[in-house]
């Protein structure tokens, strides 16, 4: 009996804070809403188009900033979500639509990012690009539990401002701008890796919409011609198949892929730690006919027998089938200076990024507050020729914008602080400080003026 009363007790507290179905919206508007972000034409399009823009702007300046405000503009979500929804309740036109839809938006978002970086005078490669173009196995949980959340989102009635959080936590836009990137530059290894993360994401969110409305039972399209409905059934059945098997084998490359980098990452760095000699750069080759691990050291030469003896350990970290290529002895005549030169630069850029980015956000913050104090010397400057004609008894001025707070508040009020030296202090009664206030809020364009006369 005690046993029961828990079991009632467990499973009414899990439906109390688990079960999506109690603030469930209305099946229909849902479908509806979703349905209508599905199209591509006049404003969504040109939305679209600006977007690309902003997304290509971001990764060529390497602007987190800019890439965030990009996903927040681009409206590729829809057609994403609709393909999945399609699936779900077995409507074949509106998975045609929404792939149609999709495909207009791919093209156009190519495009427009590869005529950006044909046209645009920054060439280089930066870290916000450089970042979309080799996806992991972390790209994939993140589409599949953004379309998660996604779904379950646009379900409910408190939808909240999920959508726009996936639709950053997924990153459709960047990929698709580097993959134009790659085009504009003739990378077709930048373009084949972000074109691949890009669908990637767009496939898992996919498969996460048509999870969700198939556990929330969303109603199947009703067809009075039951040969019809056997027909669409038939094609959704096979694009379902068509469309979890791929995704399915490419979540186990990526995984195998990331399991066998990091045995790499693990063995390097304790195998490889000798002294005065620094590990300057590794590359990773994992194909069906070749896996290798080239490392190139810098410092002091190691023997070969040491070498040799740490090839010998590379079976204990999962690394029997693969070879070690070591590179050492830079200063030697064989040694190719450009590469060396290459490799310093790519360890310095990796290192130094993050103090350049801070750096960066410094500057700006010092060029604020230097714009800020020349202008209170301009206004200065600007209003004191007039003063003499409009007030002939001030002699001196000075304006300065600055900071007062209340002690019975600790607020912080902005205020244009000014000084003025006048020959007969006594005679300036309060209409004529008046008169100086409205005058000096005017001309500087400042709302709150606070006078301090000698």
């Amino acid at each position: 009996m005690a046993k029961g009363a828990l079991y009632i007790l467990v499973r009414n507290f899990f439906i109390r804070n688990f079960d999506v179905r109690q603030e469930k919206e209305d099946e229909e508007e849902t479908i509806e809403s979703i349905k209508k972000g599905v199209e591509f034409k006049g404003t969504n399009l040109w939305v679209l188009i600006f977007a690309t823009f902003v997304a290509s702007l971001g990764l060529n300046t390497n602007s987190t900033a800019v890439i965030i405000g990009a996903m927040l503009i681009s409206p590729l979500m829809g057609p994403i979500m609709g393909f999945g929804l399609g699936l779900g309740i077995s409507d074949f036109e509106l998975i045609k639509r929404s792939f149609r839809n999709f495909a207009t938006a791919t093209v156009f978002s190519v495009i427009t990012s590869t005529l950006y970086f044909l046209i645009s005078p920054i060439s280089e490669a930066q870290s916000e690009l450089l970042a979309r173009t080799q996806p992991t196995v972390y790209d994939v949980l993140i589409a599949f539990f953004g379309g998660l959340a996604g779904i379950v989102a646009s379900s409910t009635k408190s939808k909240g401002n999920v959508i726009p959080g996936v639709a950053i936590a997924t990153a459709l836009m960047p990929p698709l701008c580097t993959a134009g990137f790659g085009l504009a530059s003739g990378n077709l290894y930048y373009f084949f890796g972000a074109f691949y993360l890009y669908f990637i994401n767009t496939v898992f969110i996919s498969l996460a919409t048509y999870v969700v409305v198939r556990l929330l039972k969303y109603p199947k399209k009703v067809f009075l011609d039951k040969q019809r409905e056997k027909i669409v059934t038939r094609y959704v059945g096979i694009i379902v198949f068509f469309t979890i098997v791929p995704s399915l084998f490419l979540s186990y490359n990526l995984i195998r892929t990331s399991y066998f980098n990091e045995r790499v990452r693990s063995f390097v760095s304790e195998e490889l730690n000798f002294p005065n000699t620094q590990i300057l750069s590794k590359t990773i080759t994992d194909t069906s006919d070749k896996k290798e691990v080239k490392v190139v050291l810098i410092g002091e030469t190691v023997p070969e027998t040491m070498i040799a003896n740490v090839r010998s350990k590379m079976p204990k970290y999962g690394l029997k089938d693969v070879s070690l290529v070591v590179q050492q002895g830079f200063g030697q005549e064989s040694t190719d200076i450009n590469e060396l030169k290459s490799l310093l630069m790519q360890d310095l850029y990796k290192n130094h990024e993050e103090v350049l980015r801070v750096q960066a956000i410094q500057i700006d913050s010092l060029k604020h507050k230097l714009d800020v104090c020349r202008s209170s010397s301009r206004i200065t400057e600007e209003v004191m020729p007039e003063m003499k004609v409009l007030f002939p008894f001030v002699e001196e001025a000075s304006c300065s914008n600055t900071y007062i707070m209340k002690a019975s508040t600790e607020k912080q009020d902005t205020v244009m602080l000014v000084y003025l030296k006048c020959k007969d202090r006594e005679r300036i009664n309060a209409e004529e400080k008046k008169k100086i206030r409205e005058w000096l809020s005017a001309r500087a364009g400042v709302g709150n003026v606070k006078l301090l006369i000698e």
